[in-house]
């Protein structure tokens, strides 16, 4: 255990620093309406859900037939899965015989054109949206974008940060601002190192329907039929199978600062890219894309975890991390549990806090180029054959095996799951702990062994097994309706969004020709040394 680890565990043994251990966490769920035959809805998003641009917590992803579902940030997991719990029951009397879609790989796709891409509307903003997902679909095509996760956003106390931004050496003090944003990164640094765990312990996607693909060419078996897998795959979905883009194999982000990670995002989004340039941005007066360049804007680009700034209206991403600092990360790599009606368990979440946390408080080291390398193979490996007995990975540049390192780094997090159990009492964090390890110590026991299991007893078919779980997750939620003080509070959400909707399309200005230009030409950063730390 490095020192800093250690010094900052006993400093937050302390009685009167347990409460800094709280912090915030949310979670964006995404999800596909289909059909009673598993196949994608073709119906427009329900207008009695209410807008899907203003709406806080109902909403779309890329595909119209794509919902997304996002929870207020709340001080512990079990509340912020009630949330999720009750946009699900509530939007279930919204969707008549459609159903919620289990995996988070697509259910069976029509052809590219009859796949829908979200509408906002015809205010500026909402054409912005859409525009931009007219240019992803131009990119990357239309059924890789109807891929679903669950983005688990994390924040700690900023009390904390302060705590331990006065343990460093008077010389090495950064600003308060400065020292939460660099220690964010390093907790980014740190995801990176081990975040292949991750994918071990909860990759729930080995198996795709075989029509994905879209004949791309691929290495995977045929399970079935309609069914491609790799037999130790742990999520195909964060594989090159999924989210991949020839334009971004380039894009690195670096971490080692803000200042180099915000650099790095500005000359993408500001970047032509040949073969965009000869798409064009119109076609036939129509917009195909905002932009040619390596990213249309900077939410484009695809990474398993983003430092994050809670944006003010008509502000950029990157203008609010320069301007405010790194409020909270974005965990993007987690698949959709498909054994769990709300796509994520409360065991889960307290593993990811306990991990999370291990992260923020471990000494992170600048990473090299080459030790980046070395992090994004473990990952592919990982995802990819992360069941294979004996599977090794690269540590510093020695080969070790997966399940030797998960179990030191298991022990290496346990003080801290220790802790969070002192401050709320029981040993739940312990608990998911020692259900981890024994996933370290049988692989049968990983989410997506139980996929393949469960896919098999359905004949192999991965439509069969998705539509199975969609139904029985059904069932669970019209069982047990909102309550009517739940029921009025999102009629309410609904109505005020259409009425914000509205507002918007009536009182906006100008052409959205004028309104890209401008959006275009803002500032990211007026100096990349704008941003504090």
């Amino acid at each position: 255990m490095s020192n800093l680890l250690t010094r900052r565990l006993a400093l937050l043994a302390d009685p009167a620093h347990r409460p800094l251990l709280g912090g915030l966490r949310g979670i964006e769920r995404e999800t596909l309406r289909v059909d009673t035959r598993g196949h994608l809805a073709a119906t427009s998003h329900p207008a009695s859900m209410g807008s899907a641009l203003t709406h806080p917590q109902v909403t779309t992803d890329y595909a119209e037939a794509l919902l997304e579902f996002i929870t207020p940030a709340e001080a512990d997991i079990g509340v912020t899965l009630d949330k999720l719990d009750g946009i699900h029951r509530y939007a279930y009397t919204k969707l008549g015989d459609e159903l919620l879609w289990s995996q988070s790989m697509p259910c069976q796709l029509p052809a590219e054109a009859d796949i829908e891409i979200a509408w906002y509307g015809r205010s500026n903003l909402g054409m912005l949206k859409h525009v931009y997902r007219r240019g992803l679909a131009l990119r990357y095509g239309k059924a890789m974008q109807c891929i679903a996760s669950i983005h688990y956003n994390f924040s700690l106390n900023e009390n904390l940060w302060r705590l331990l931004a006065a343990q460093e050496p008077a010389t090495q003090r950064l600003s308060a601002k400065a020292f939460q944003s660099e220690s964010y990164l390093a907790t980014i640094r740190n995801f990176r190192r081990y975040s292949w765990l991750l994918m071990y312990l909860f990759g729930a996607s080995p198996a795709l329907a075989a029509g994905f693909l879209r004949g791309r060419p691929h290495k995977l078996d045929a399970l079935s039929a309609d069914t491609l897998y790799l037999p130790y795959a742990t999520s195909l979905r964060m594989s090159d199978l999924g989210y991949q883009n020839d334009a971004q194999s380039g894009l690195s982000p670096h971490e080692n600062s803000l200042d180099a990670y915000v650099a790095t995002l500005t000359k993408a989004v500001n970047q032509r890219y040949e073969p965009y340039e000869k798409l064009g941005i119109k076609k036939d007066g129509q917009w195909v894309q905002l932009n040619t360049n390596v990213l249309q804007i900077e939410n484009e680009y695809y990474s398993t975890i983003r430092p994050k700034r809670v944006i003010h209206t008509g502000e950029r991403p990157i203008q609010a991390l320069c301007a405010r600092g790194v409020q909270y990360i974005e965990v993007r790599c987690m698949d959709v549990d498909p054994f769990e009606p709300v796509g994520i368990s409360v065991e889960t979440g307290r593993f990811l806090d306990a991990f999370l946390i291990f992260c923020a408080l471990d000494e992170s080291a600048a990473i090299t180029p080459e030790e980046g390398a070395r992090h994004t193979d473990n990952f592919a490996r990982t995802v990819k054959e992360g069941r294979r007995p004996g599977l090794t990975l690269n540590r510093d540049g020695v080969d070790v095996t997966l399940q030797s390192w998960g179990a030191e780094l298991l022990a290496r997090i346990a003080p801290v799951a220790a802790l969070l159990d002192a401050r709320h009492g029981g040993t739940a964090h312990a608990d998911t702990l020692a259900a981890q390890a024994a996933k370290l110590a049988d692989a049968g026991l990983t989410p997506s062994a139980r996929v393949l299991d469960a896919l098999r007893a359905n004949g192999g078919s991965f439509a069969a097994f998705g539509l199975a779980q969609s139904e029985g997750h059904a069932a669970y939620f019209r069982a047990h309706p909102p309550t009517p003080e739940q029921a009025a509070y999102f009629q309410q959400l609904a109505a005020t969004s259409v009425a914000e909707q509205a507002e918007m399309e009536r009182t906006q200005t100008g052409s959205f020709d004028d309104y890209v230009e401008a959006y275009r030409a803002s500032n990211l950063c007026h100096l990349v040394s704008d941003c504090d730390g």
